[in-house]
């Protein structure tokens, strides 16, 4: 045994990812030749969309295979910046960094923004890595519960201003949620952004869902008054277009920050992948017909499940918005999940992975045939 290895303290910090560590027994299983209903990972079961495909394939044929400019391809950079202008948000291309996925532009915007005992503020259920980027940058952790609150964030206020104090450096926002699917009220973000003006607090907004809704119209809360200037917007294209492997997303934010974030950007990934940020231009001007058909499924998936565990006498509480669901479980939700892939060969995510006890998250990205057999499954072997 080599002891040649003297990890670093920031690294003890963090677990690895549950929900990927969950995906990954699956597959270990699966590979063994079992048969498992995968719900634990949010990965849309479309293929992509077969214009974006021949765009990054035309993309290689022309030649894109080199560096680009460290801060993206300028076409793609007003593609975004369009994009955005259409939530209402003022935006510029030269206030876009294109980054490979949209981890990246969070895990960017935590070391830009954050260092040792600043105060970072979740409202959880709270997706898994933001709390692990946080922890890498140094911060300490302020949480707000809204699970009692059916995970909707505008009855919550009145606990986030309890949080939010002029020693907060950063609030993270969510919307639409995962792992919970709710899209906050308009009425909710105005609360988060005079919060964020009274304390003068930094705010980042992940959007990564924000196509994915359900008869309601997310909001960008760099388009309320005010946030403008105090707002890190992350998106990306693994959603919306079924690009999770592509790798490609973005941040938006001040002149100033997209200065600072840069230099990180620069010494770490160099710039994203050149033929596929030719795709995502793609993606954003020519697929609306395709983000809609994707987003009928899901909606329809939804109230599959809503009506099954009303069945079975599971009350959930129902989002708006994403492709997952909290389900109330056993007060052991781990060993309630174990169980569930065990002995009913279904794959879910523990609530407590996301500071959420009791609860297991499934993700609704399979199909409606699928998503039957799994809750016959978890009745069969008592598990709901």
């Amino acid at each position: 045994m080599s002891d040649a290895y003297d990890f670093s303290e920031r690294i003890g910090r963090v677990e690895p990812s549950a929900t990927l560590a969950i995906s990954n027994l699956a597959a270990e299983k699966e590979a063994e030749g079992a048969d498992i209903v995968d719900l634990s990972v949010g990965e849309p079961d479309f293929d992509t969309p077969e214009n974006v495909v021949e765009a990054g394939k035309e993309a290689l044929d022309a030649g894109h295979t080199g560096y680009t400019s460290s801060n993206g391809v300028p076409e793609l950079k007003e593609a975004i910046a369009e994009k955005l202008r259409g939530n209402g948000v003022d935006a510029d291309a030269d206030e876009v960094i294109v980054t490979p996925g949209g981890k990246q532009a969070l895990y960017e915007t935590f070391q830009t923004l954050i260092g040792d005992g600043d105060e970072v503020v979740l409202l959880d259920p709270a997706w898994v890595s933001y709390e692990a980027m946080a922890k890498l940058a140094g911060a300490d952790l302020s949480r707000v519960d809204l699970a009692p609150h059916g995970f909707q964030l505008e009855p919550a206020l009145d606990d986030l201003a309890e949080a939010v104090s002029d020693d907060t450096a950063l609030l993270v926002v969510n919307s639409p949620s995962n792992p919970t699917g709710a899209v906050f009220s308009e009425a909710a973000l105005e609360g988060v952004r005079d919060l964020a003006v009274e304390h003068d607090v930094a705010v980042i907004s992940d959007e990564i869902y924000e196509r994915i809704t359900y008869g309601v119209e997310p909001i960008s809360l760099a388009s309320l008054d005010g946030m403008g200037d105090r707002t890190i917007t992350i998106n990306g294209f693994s959603k919306a277009y079924s690009m999770t492997g592509w790798r490609l997303g973005y941040l938006h934010a001040t002149d100033e920050f997209v200065g600072e974030a840069g230099k990180l950007h620069s010494h770490s990934v160099s710039c994203a992948t050149n033929f596929v940020q030719r795709a995502g231009i793609e993606a954003l001007e020519n697929t609306e017909a395709a983000v809609e058909e994707m987003r009928d499924a899901f909606a329809d998936r939804r109230d599959l499940l809503v009506d099954l565990f009303d069945e079975h006498g599971v009350d959930v509480d129902v989002g708006d918005g994403a492709f997952y669901m909290m389900i109330p479980v056993d007060d052991d939700d781990q060993g309630w999940c174990e169980r569930a892939i065990e002995e009913a060969s279904v794959a879910c995510v523990p609530g407590s992975a996301f500071n959420a006890d009791g609860y297991a998250r499934i993700s609704y990205a399979a199909s409606e045939e699928r998503l039957r057999e799994a809750v016959d499954r978890l009745v069969a072997n008592d598990l709901l």
